[in-house]
């Protein structure tokens, strides 16, 4: 408890990996199947960790090296623009906030909904429009 007899939040960020049983559980029914062609080498397991791997690492997707090289850099980037182009992650983000919100884990006090944290450069506008010259006028 906070001096505001408020619950510390359980999640301090982003997982580095996750366990099969909570994949299983939690992640691989919002995660979309593969309808055609063959079957993936690697178990949808494997290749989310190695997408939560780059995420936490920085790393480029080409400098990625999966273990005894089981899989191609690009293979597991297309399951990650796949998942994340069809709305899987969209899903799962979902899903995430509703369970966390019904197990009374959300902790909402420090949202920035309304874009505050912007930075802008010094000495620019912050504006969103372009800058138009009203001083020139075309001379007929």
């Amino acid at each position: 408890m906070t001096d505001k007899g408020q619950k510390q939040p359980k999640y301090k960020g982003i997982p580095k990996q996750v366990s099969r049983k909570d994949f299983n559980q939690y992640i691989l029914p919002h995660l979309s199947k593969r309808i055609k062609g063959p079957k993936p080498k690697l178990s949808p397991y494997k290749i989310f960790n190695y997408i939560l791997y780059v995420g936490h690492t920085g790393i480029q997707w080409n400098q990625l090296r999966t273990r005894r090289n089981e899989l191609h850099w690009s293979n597991v980037y297309k399951w990650h623009n796949r998942w994340s182009k069809d709305g899987s992650y969209d899903k799962l983000f979902e899903a995430s906030i509703i369970h966390l919100h019904d197990t009374d884990q959300l902790d909402t006090t420090q949202l920035h909904g309304d874009g505050s944290n912007t930075v802008v450069k010094k000495g620019e506008t912050a504006s969103v429009i372009q800058d138009t010259n009203i001083r020139k006028v075309k001379k007929s």
